[in-house]
């Protein structure tokens, strides 16, 4: 899904400056101007090159600039990607492609590694609104790295996740545990059973070859027994955006 930041600019100076620092705020996606054409990057790890093509429904001009970074979403890590062209004019009802290619790196070779791509828009400011306050907006999308020895179908791979009940702290927790090599990125995850339940939405995605857990509030799970009755049912999005709903299953017992 996409992620959407704002922050307020002066003059094409100042947007500059903001850009250079990345000082961003949360804001709604739905007001983004521009749009790419896809909500993931799956870049395969015998790929050169990726392209996307990022639009201008709107009527206004927008200067845009883009960069590939980390989950930190700070600018100081090394990535081994680049996107070109960085920095570019997008006038109303244009599109631009953008090439994402690969640089030398070391990255792990038995899972996939999180990236994201970014899109920061500038909107046009004439000479003699220099003083207007107008907003820039930055959209990330994940870009997941996928080795080329990585041949199975993620969706398929689902079915693999292990779903338990642990109490970590004292709270009894749902855990997840991911043996696949690939990403789980969640759209939601219900438990339920013998009149319980408890719904995540938007949850943290579970990583490869690691576990994710989540704190039960509403769900009152005794640390003492054992979680007989309870099941979990959940949706993902898999390389195409596309909601993935996999058949409930059951939760193990505590150990």
């Amino acid at each position: 899904m996409h992620s959407l930041n704002t922050s307020p600019v002066l003059s094409k100076a100042f947007a500059t400056g903001l850009l250079m620092l990345g000082l961003f705020a949360q804001i709604p996606a739905s007001q983004a101007a521009l749009s790419i054409n896809g909500t993931r990057v799956v870049f395969a790890g015998d790929q050169r090159s990726v392209a996307l093509v990022v639009s201008n429904p709107s009527q206004q001009t927008y200067a845009v600039q883009t960069w590939i970074n980390t989950e930190r979403d700070d600018t100081t890590t090394a990535v081994p990607f680049i996107a070109s062209p960085p920095l570019f004019r997008l006038d109303p009802g244009k599109e631009q492609q953008v090439q994402i290619n690969r640089l030398p790196n070391d990255l792990p070779q038995d899972r996939e590694s999180l990236f994201f791509f970014n899109v920061q828009e500038i909107p046009q400011v004439e000479t003699q609104e220099a003083d207007v306050l107008s907003i820039a907006l930055r959209t990330r999308i994940k870009l997941f790295h996928r080795p080329a020895g990585l041949k199975d179908n993620p969706r398929q791979r689902l079915q693999d996740l292990q779903w338990s009940i642990r109490q970590i702290d004292g709270q009894a927790h749902l855990a997840v545990h991911n043996p696949t090599p690939f990403h789980v990125s969640f759209l939601r995850i219900e438990v339920k059973g013998n009149g319980r339940q408890q719904i995540f939405n938007s949850p943290a995605m579970a990583y490869p070859l690691s576990s994710q857990s989540y704190k039960l509030d509403a769900l009152k799970v005794d640390g003492s027994k054992p979680a007989a009755g309870l099941q979990v049912s959940f949706s993902a999005v898999d390389d195409y955006g596309a909601r993935v709903t996999p058949p409930p299953v059951a939760i193990q017992p505590l150990p």
